[in-house]
């Protein structure tokens, strides 16, 4: 039975992770960031003042020369307000103390301690009735330049390209922005794309670079597009401060996160062969193509066939392919009477 034609979500979808997986395996190409393998991720809030607003296709993460101190504190993400905590390294003080000069209510805060605590980052214990807490490791400057993949496969179908690169330049939360695609990309089509954005056009599994990003004043004032209408557009000035802030959320967010954001299917029809799963793809071999399990998968689909689930770790495929470490030792330290809650 031949596919049916695949919506633009579908095609959109397959075409990210695939250029995930050839920016993780294969480097960055040209200048964006050279000669290192970066940490990718699918799906970050791209934003300052509404981080949900603008979501970043792909973004890709700079490791510095600190990175493996990171690497070594936990796999997830370190939530922002447990890094802007006053917790000391070593010595436990009182959760109300450590908070004192953030604005989180007691139930928010308790909050931040636990899932800090469960990813290892800080330590919790009891005195006197009183919660105190510890860091485990001081938090490590550990990233560099931070870059924005647009993905827009076919230009044909630009749909809010030119607003969403407008925004990215005029906010310069990313040192680089680039547009992806898989089209012919023409002088008519460069002369529609602000002029900062670099292009590659993605195709047979590589990557050409058409023309390469300037470097954004990513440490500079920047102005963040609220809402744009035919009279008026609503824009909000960004301090510095604010988007060192932001930065480090996204770098967060990106290394706990990552790319592989789906789950494979309970379908005998998805394929394991190391041929399709070395990164981690989920490739079916019905429509002969990798599919979107989120929204292609399952009874409705006319190949389904019922299976187990195949047994693919996405996060060895992960931790094979990148920076990233799937099951660090950590800095937990276990001193009597300090570790028990």
């Amino acid at each position: 039975m031949p596919a049916p034609p695949r919506p633009s979500h579908v095609r959109e979808f397959d075409f990210e992770v695939r250029l995930s997986a050839r920016l993780e395996t294969g480097g960055c190409p040209g200048e964006a960031i050279p000669e290192v393998d970066p940490v990718v991720a699918r799906q970050i809030g791209g934003g300052v003042h509404a981080p949900g607003a603008r979501v970043i296709d792909v973004v890709l993460v700079e490791p510095g020369t600190a990175f493996e101190e990171r690497a070594a504190i936990t796999p997830e993400r370190i939530p922002d307000a447990a890094i802007e905590a006053d917790v000391p390294v070593g010595r436990a003080v009182p959760r109300r103390e450590a908070f004192a000069d953030l604005d989180l209510s007691p139930e928010r805060q308790r909050a931040v301690v636990e899932r800090a605590a469960e990813i290892g980052f800080v330590e919790r214990e009891r005195r006197a009735g009183r919660e105190r807490v510890r860091g485990v490791a001081p938090y490590p400057d550990w990233y560099g330049d931070l870059v924005a993949i647009e993905n827009k496969p076919d230009l044909t179908e630009p749909g809010d390209l030119n607003r969403q690169l407008r925004f990215d330049v005029a906010l310069g939360l990313f040192d680089r922005v680039v547009l992806a695609t898989g089209s012919h990309v023409t002088r008519g089509h460069l002369n529609r794309i602000p002029d900062a954005v670099g292009v590659w056009r993605f195709r047979d599994g590589e990557v050409d670079v058409v023309r390469e990003p300037a470097r954004l004043p990513a440490d500079a004032p920047g102005t963040e597009i609220l809402d744009e209408a035919a009279a008026r557009t609503a824009i909000e000035p960004v301090a510095p401060d604010d988007k060192a802030r932001a930065r480090r959320r996204i770098a967060e967010r990106a290394y706990g996160k990552g790319w592989r954001t789906y789950g494979f299917p309970a379908c005998a029809r998805i394929e394991t062969a190391e041929r399709h799963d070395a990164c981690g793809l989920p490739y079916c071999a019905f429509y002969d193509r990798f599919v979107d399990p989120a929204s292609e998968c399952g009874p409705g689909c006319p190949g389904y066939d019922p299976a187990e689930a195949p047994g693919v770790d996405l996060d060895a495929a992960r931790e094979e392919n990148s920076p990233w470490v799937a099951d660090p030792e950590g800095r937990v330290r276990t001193q009597s009477g300090l570790d028990r809650f």
